[in-house]
């Protein structure tokens, strides 16, 4: 399924609520093992409806509950609206116990033909537009006209990538709105929780250089705060089918 920016954008956004929120992170989970209400399904518009969603589903795998995320040919992302300074990191736990497979074409991050992830944790930046290279601010602010939403000028994903080497830094191949960071790659070990944790300013910081003042030297006072964090997985451009899990998602001061 070909995707443009407008679309792209879009997705992640609608029906996001802009309500400003606690300082932590809501759990994924509530006290009683079901999803907190904090955080919603986001998918494709409703022009879109014909691509199935992802599912995002509460449970235990190994003693351990957690969010179990499962992709067929899908498109999805699990969603909460979060406004302030970045803290100094992003922790989180996660599993795959299926890698995308049984799909029509191979998972190529850095292809549009293969840009699926069976597991992704993305935080979106109030980048100010200025900032942007001139061809893709103006896309933008058409995309924004369009779809009437604040679409994020500055998204930073991080990937457990199925089919490529990891770390690994990169440009999704739709919009440049976009850079990721593959954690865990091909060689990862599958069924299995692994930590990990972020400097979230530190990394958006690298892969936007190119966007902020040159030669600073504290980018963490230089950045702008983040508006979301999310939670995602998809197979839709390569009709392949995933299982994993997140659990543990939380801002650490």
């Amino acid at each position: 399924m070909k995707r443009t920016t407008a679309c792209f954008c879009l997705a992640l956004l609608t029906g996001i609520s802009w309500a400003q929120p606690p300082a932590e992170l809501a759990p994924l989970l509530d006290g009683q093992g079901e999803a907190s209400k904090a955080w919603r399904f986001v998918g494709f518009p409703k022009k879109s409806a014909d691509l199935p969603p992802s599912r995002f589903e509460p449970g235990e795998v190994d003693h351990k509950p957690g969010l179990k995320v499962s992709t067929d040919a899908s498109y999805g992302t699990w969603v909460q609206a979060w406004n302030g300074p970045a803290p100094e990191r992003l922790q989180w736990r996660w599993r795959l116990d299926e890698p995308l497979a049984g799909g029509k074409r191979a998972p190529d991050l850095l292809a549009k033909s293969g840009d699926d992830a069976a597991l992704k944790v993305c935080v979106m930046f109030e980048h100010p537009l200025d900032s942007v290279p001139f061809i893709e601010r103006t896309v933008l602010r058409i995309a924004r006209s369009v779809s009437g939403e604040n679409l994020p000028a500055a998204t930073v994903c991080y990937i457990w990538d199925s089919a490529g080497p990891a770390p690994r830094q990169g440009v999704n191949p739709y919009t440049r709105r976009v850079r990721f960071i593959s954690l865990q790659g091909r060689n990862s070990p599958l069924t299995r929780w692994t930590s990990e944790s972020r400097d979230v300013a530190q990394d958006f910081a690298t892969l936007f250089a190119d966007e902020l003042p040159q030669g600073a030297r504290t980018p963490r006072a230089e950045l702008p705060p983040v508006t979301t964090v999310l939670i995602g997985a998809d197979s839709d451009n390569t009709a392949s089918q995933s299982v994993g899990w997140v659990t543990d998602l939380r801002w650490v001061p």
